[in-house]
């Protein structure tokens, strides 16, 4: 009873933090992108380093989108029985 209760909290917590991180704008960038972006900035180009920072935003999650769905194949059956236990208490 008490690790399926602290999976329960565990589940609502990760739930709260994915809703939260999703309310937050993230501005990732090297210093050699930051550079030109701000060098573009000065010619009214303001819409190109916005793209850049988009584009530097989409391969920095490529690996989180690996390592999550490495983690699915591998603990599936763990992930599966949790599930399965969730529905028999509700």
């Amino acid at each position: 009873m008490k690790k399926e209760r602290g999976y329960q909290i565990s589940l609502r917590l990760a739930l709260i933090g994915l809703s939260v991180s999703a309310f937050f704008s993230a501005d990732a960038q090297c210093a050699m992108c930051r550079a030109v972006a701000e060098e573009s900035m000065y010619d009214d180009a303001y819409g190109f380093a916005m793209g850049l920072n988009a584009g530097i935003i989409f391969l920095m999650l490529i690996p989180y989108f690996l390592l999550t769905a490495l983690f699915l194949i591998f603990f599936r059956k763990q992930i599966a029985g949790f599930f399965k236990s969730f529905n028999e208490i509700h």
